[in-house]
């Protein structure tokens, strides 16, 4: 693998915010931030404030791990006043449509365009937590295509004012059998989704495979997909996000250059910049999302090293 550095991401052009750096045309870059456990915005702004020059846009995840955590709500609202344009992520374990679609109302409110829907964790700190999953993540899309396009909510009440949501959803990356179709992904677009950001996905060889299928059934001409990447920081890091993070996708090589490494975290940081470079040059990929939670200065340098 060899930097090429052909990434550019411009103050510019981050600040512009998700929808509008990806209807452009540019390689979006997105991170994901896991807001503080306690009631003091103080380590988000840190957080956002070292990557706000770098990104289109920042996730907020929603009780990640299961997990209790500040609102995803109220830490994209606060994002939204720093100046960087939030994704709000929203899961279907911890409310019901009522409650689900009141949060992204109040978001739209505030000028929060972009939401992420997603299932959620099911098992996480606390055995006590009654899950809800009143509905699932592709009835949320079609309510969120709803409240756009119809102002009207999920039983048919009228909204006062319409908000403009930029609708998006999950995926994983697999390497497809040759009689595989992408089913789950079609029937999310159909429900309205317009953005996808995936698993952690480092095997670009796979992912090239993978996105010559999803181009094969028409999805890369319809959905803007960001590639799910991030900074490992060690060998054994790498094999237990493998081992236990569903879906994640980190071949034996990658690792095998950690273990080799004198300063892995440093070339976890490398990979990451290197895979970017090779992301960009897939057909159909539209940016990266980054993910490395409380590691943001990593995720900095893998920016930097890119670009």
């Amino acid at each position: 693998m060899r930097l090429r550095g052909d990434i550019q991401i411009s103050p510019s052009v981050a600040s512009n915010g998700l929808r509008e750096c990806l209807t452009s045309g540019h390689f979006a870059v997105t991170a994901e931030l896991t807001p503080p456990r306690g009631a003091d915005l103080t380590p988000l702004t840190t957080a956002v404030r070292a990557l706000a020059p770098a990104v289109s846009a920042l996730n907020l995840t929603d009780g990640a791990g299961a997990k209790v955590r500040m609102a995803s709500l109220a830490a994209a609202i606060h994002v939204k006043q720093l100046g960087v344009d939030p994704i709000l992520q929203v899961t279907c374990r911890d409310r019901n449509r009522i409650a689900i679609q009141g949060d992204v109302l109040g978001a739209a409110a505030f000028g929060i365009e972009n939401v992420l829907i997603l299932t959620g964790d099911r098992i996480g700190d606390d055995d006590d937590a009654k899950p809800v999953f009143d509905v699932d993540s592709r009835a949320v899309v079609t309510a969120l295509r709803t409240m756009s396009d119809e102002g009207v909510t999920m039983s048919g009440s009228e909204l006062t004012a319409a908000p403009d949501f930029f609708r998006g959803v999950a995926d994983m990356p697999i390497d497809p059998p040759a009689s595989w179709a992408p089913e789950g992904l079609t029937a999310k677009l159909e429900a309205g989704a317009q953005f996808v950001q995936t698993q952690y996905c480092f095997d670009m060889e796979l992912l090239g495979r993978y996105m010559q299928r999803l181009a094969a059934h028409g999805l890369t001409e319809r959905l803007y997909v960001l590639v799910g990447l991030g900074p490992l920081p060690s060998a054994k890091r790498a094999r237990w996000m493998r081992d236990a993070l569903f879906g994640t996708i980190i071949p034996d090589g990658v690792i095998r250059r950690l273990e080799a490494a004198r300063d892995p975290r440093h070339e976890g940081v490398r990979i990451c910049a290197e895979l970017m470079q090779q992301a960009r040059e897939i057909d159909g990929v539209a940016g990266v999302h980054l993910m490395a939670p409380g590691r943001h200065d990593d995720v900095v340098e893998a920016i930097g090293l890119a670009g």
